[in-house]
C-alpha cells in the first residue's frame, strides 16, 4: 500500500465542507447545552416539588440513554408526529439536549461551591432574588466551572461523527462517502483523524491553562 497524495488533494474540498458542518454543529450544540444546562440547574433548585421532580426525571432519562438513540428518535420518530426538522437541526438539538444534562451537573457543582457567606451577604443587603443570582451567585459559579464546560465541548466535538447516522455529512461523513465512491480509505480517514487531533489537543491545552488562571 502506498500513500496517494492525489487522493488527499481530491478529498480536501470535501473535508472543508465537512469541517464547516462539524464546527457549526459543535458551536450551536454547545450554546444549547450551556443555556439549557443552566436552566435545568436552576429548576432543580426550586422549592416547588412539582417543578423539581419532572425536571429531575427528564434529565436523568436523557443522561442515561445513548446519544445515538436520541438522534434516531428525533430524526425518525418525530416526523411520524408531524414534527420535522432538517438533519443538521435535528443533530444540533440532540447534541445540545444530551449534553445539557451533563452541563447541568457542572452548574450545580459551581453553585453549591459558592461560599455560604455570599448567600448570607446578599440576604443581609436585602437583594432581590433575581439580583442575588445574577450579580452574586452566578458570576462566581460560572467562573468556577468554565474549564469543566470546556471539557464537554471537546466531548461534543468527538461525538459529532454520530450525525453521519442521520445523513449529516460532517467530517467523517464526507470521508466515508469519498472512500466509498473512490475505494480509497486510508487517506481521507487519516486526514480526519489528524484534524480531530489538531482541534481537540490544542483546545485541551487551552483549557488547562485557563483552569490554572482561574484558580489563582
Amino acid at each position: 500500500m502506498t500513500w496517494d497524495w492525489n487522493a488527499v488533494g481530491d478529498f480536501m474540498p470535501h473535508f472543508w465542507d465537512g469541517l464547516l458542518i462539524t464546527l457549526q454543529a459543535l458551536a450551536l450544540g454547545s450554546v444549547i447545552s450551556f443555556v439549557l444546562g443552566l436552566v435545568w440547574a436552576l429548576l432543580v433548585r426550586t422549592p416547588t416539588r412539582w417543578v423539581r421532580w419532572p425536571v429531575g426525571v427528564v434529565t436523568e432519562f436523557v443522561r442515561n440513554t445513548p446519544l445515538l438513540v436520541q438522534l434516531f428518535f428525533l430524526f425518525y420518530v418525530l416526523p411520524e408526529w408531524n414534527i420535522t426538522f432538517s438533519a443538521l437541526t435535528t443533530g444540533v438539538v440532540a447534541i445540545g439536549l444530551h449534553y445539557s444534562t451533563y452541563t447541568m451537573q457542572v452548574y450545580r457543582a459551581g453553585i453549591e461551591g459558592v461560599p455560604a457567606g455570599q448567600w448570607e451577604a446578599a440576604t443581609a443587603l436585602s437583594l432581590p432574588v433575581r439580583r442575588t443570582w445574577t450579580a452574586v451567585i452566578l458570576p462566581q459559579a460560572v467562573r468556577r466551572v468554565v474549564p469543566a464546560l470546556g471539557n464537554y465541548v471537546i466531548a461534543m466535538l468527538k461525538d459529532t461523527p454520530m450525525l453521519m447516522t442521520i445523513t449529516v455529512l460532517e467530517m467523517l461523513g464526507e470521508a466515508r462517502l469519498y472512500s466509498q465512491q473512490h475505494f480509497q480509505f486510508t487517506e481521507p480517514l487519516t486526514v480526519i483523524g489528524v484534524a480531530f487531533i489538531l482541534i481537540s489537543y490544542p483546545a485541551s491545552l487551552l483549557l488547562r491553562a485557563l483552569e490554572r488562571r482561574l484558580v489563582r
